[in-house]
């Protein structure tokens, strides 16, 4: 979701600068700063990004700058005149001197220039709004460059995750083998001073290694890492729905975890955990 856009246009005698910059959020959130002769139009304006964009943390800004062009520009006596009176009834109620450079505090105050054009006609506005589209293409641009970077990231974490599923195969009959020699060890050394059932023995070792059994809690995994790129070549924005299924692959790796009693799975859980919560990093910057 992050990016970056700017464009201008020449319109009788002054430059019109349109800039954009989004950032990640949840939902499409709007801040801009725009020239007084374009607020009447802020609604159409972000309406615009919002169709645009989808997502992001928006800030807009349009100005004009007249600094190379020799467009006119006039002091507002109006506005000079209004801010005196009050600076000067401010003095005289705080009991305060007035500043000896007054006027120069004053130039420094907002709307004190004023251009020749101070109402909107629909040639400007037609000029304003090819801009703002200008700038969101390459905002767009901005974007889809950073999203085909994030794909090549991502992928390669589920694929990471994906080969770590794999090595897991290796130590499952080993891991079964050793748990079952524990319990049998163990029991020995009872079975010298007590006498147990050994058919019991058997069904009650059955129960527990089913219940350690990982293959459903692998078979998830693999759906939902295969789910994961499937939802990713999707044309239209899935970043909340990449954000879910990431939850879904850590709580299969979890339950993995929660049942290795293994030395190597519980390393191969502890790499898988690393690379999800990269996903989920970089998951954040995806629409």
């Amino acid at each position: 979701m992050t990016g970056f856009g700017k464009a201008s246009c020449e319109y009788n005698g002054k430059t019109i600068v349109v800039e954009l910059k989004s950032l990640n959020s949840k939902q499409i959130d709007i801040s801009s700063r725009i020239v007084s002769l374009y607020r009447e139009r802020e609604i159409e304006i972000r309406n615009e990004i919002a169709q645009a964009l989808e997502r992001g943390k928006v800030e807009l800004l349009v100005y004009m700058d007249n600094s190379s062009n020799g467009a006119s520009s006039q002091l507002n006596q109006v506005m000079i005149e209004n801010y005196y009176r009050q600076l000067c009834e401010i003095s005289e109620n705080l009991g305060a001197k007035m500043p000896e450079n007054w006027l120069g505090a004053l130039l420094r105050l907002p709307e004190i220039t004023k251009t020749g054009t101070q109402e909107l006609d629909d040639a400007e506005w037609a000029e304003v709004k090819q801009t703002l589209q200008n700038a969101l293409a390459q905002l767009v641009d901005f974007r889809t460059q950073e999203g085909k970077m994030l794909e090549n990231v991502i992928l390669k974490n589920i694929n990471r995750t994906a080969e770590l599923l794999e090595e897991v195969k290796q130590y499952e009959a080993e891991r079964i083998e050793r748990i079952k020699g524990k319990l049998t060890e163990s029991l020995k050394q009872v079975g010298e001073k007590i006498e147990y059932d050994k058919n019991r023995f058997e069904q009650e070792l059955i129960f527990y290694i089913e219940k350690l059994d990982i293959n459903e809690e692998k078979t998830r995994l693999k759906n939902h890492l295969d789910y994961f790129v499937q939802t990713m070549n999707e044309e239209r924005s899935q970043g909340k729905k990449l954000g879910f299924i990431a939850q879904e692959i850590g709580r299969e790796i979890n339950t993995l975890g929660s049942k290795a009693n293994h030395s190597e799975l519980q390393r191969i859980v502890v790499v898988m955990k690393d690379e999800l919560e990269q996903i989920k990093e970089q998951v954040l910057n995806v629409l």
